[in-house]
Formats: C-alpha cells, structure tokens, sequence
C-alpha cells in the first residue's frame, strides 16, 4: 500500500460547516419517491466486498492514470480491493470504521469509508472524524449517489459524537476537490506527499474540512 512521506500544515482558516445536498434523503439515507426511488445508501456488508473493490479498481485506474507508476496502476485490481475490503468489513478497526455503499436497487455502484481522523497535529483533535475514501462507479455518477454517501457519511460521523470530518485529495484531483468544495469542506491550510511508487514517486494530498 501507499505510504506517507511527509506532512506539512499550516494555520487553519476559519473552519467551513459541511453543506449538505441531500436530494430528497431520509434520515435513514433511502431516496424519496421519483426518477431514482432505487437508490439508497446503506451500511456495506462482507459479501459487498466484490462489488466494492470492483469500484475502487475502475475509478482508481481512470482517476491515478497519469499520476502513479504503470507498475503501481497494474496492481488496482478489483480482486485485491475486495479481499482487503472482505477482511476489514470482518474485523474493523474500530466501532466508528464505517463502510456505506451506494445502491441502484440491488446494485452497489459506489462506497464510502469513514473512521475517526488519525491525530496527526494539533489542529486535528479526538473529535475529528475521516472520510478515508469516496467513489462512484464512472456509469453511475451525476445522478446524487456522490452526494447521499457524503450525507450518509455526516449522518453517521455525527453519531458516533463527531464535531468535524476531514479528508485527504491529491492535489491535482480537480473534479474531486469540486465536489468536496460544493459540498463545504474546503482546504484547511495541510498538505502532505504520499509515496507512490518504488522509486519514491509521490503526489502531494491536500486536507479539506468542515463542521459537522
């Protein structure tokens, strides 16, 4: 797996509150009633593994294409992304690691995983929480599945007594950092290098936070 290098922070700026387009969602996180009364989000179970890694091997490979080593990129296969997936959805970290899954009827076409924040430095506190990854199928996106898993993320963070979330995007990731910025979390002032390659090859993370 990647490894990080080396982080960097700098002052936050006045902290941002997460803007929610919830698109119809109910507090259980199933879609109102009209064009897409299929979709839903949901807590992710072992046997979503396949789907899950399938996923995250499609948009790791379109999403990291110019950016890792050709050597890196062959080994996002949706098999390996399953069976880390199978193990951790097993034995979790902790009560508070989350996997969510997106759904179009029985179909899972996107995930998202939560956990608390890893306390890296003094401006990331105990309450913090983390969105770790967040990914829809290319075939499935811009009909809402991006924005119920981030609504169902904020839902569930905020449950289990966290005050913020936060996440790490590369740099260069224009369409994600859109869509995190839309939905408020904005860049907090950190960045660090994550090592992506055997010959140390990195890409620089930035860190985006909001309020919950």
């Amino acid at each position: 797996m990647w490894r990080i290098k080396c982080h960097n922070t700098t002052t936050r700026a006045r902290p941002a509150r997460l803007v929610l387009d919830t698109g119809g969602v109910t507090s259980h996180h199933h879609h109102e009633p009209g064009p897409l009364a299929d979709a839903s989000v949901r807590t992710g179970r072992v046997s979503d593994a396949p789907a899950v890694g399938l996923v995250q091997a499609t948009v790791w490979r379109a999403a990291f294409a110019d950016t890792v080593p050709a050597e890196v990129l062959e080994t996002f296969e949706a098999p390996a992304f399953a069976s880390v997936w199978r193990q951790s959805l097993k034995d979790p970290p902790s009560p508070l690691h989350r996997l969510l899954v997106a759904c179009a009827g029985d179909q899972v076409v996107g995930f998202a995983a939560i956990g608390p924040a890893e306390v890296t430095d003094e401006s990331v506190t105990a309450t913090d929480g983390e969105l770790a990854v967040l990914a829809v199928h290319p075939d499935a996106r811009r009909v809402g599945h991006g924005s119920r898993l981030l609504n169902a993320a904020a839902d569930t963070l905020r449950a289990g007594d966290r005050t913020a979330v936060l996440a790490w995007l590369p740099s260069l990731d224009e369409q994600s950092r859109a869509f995190t910025d839309a939905a408020g979390l904005v860049p907090d002032g950190a960045w660090r290098e994550r090592v992506v390659g055997p010959a140390g090859e990195t890409i620089r993370e930035v860190r985006v936070r909001a309020e919950l």
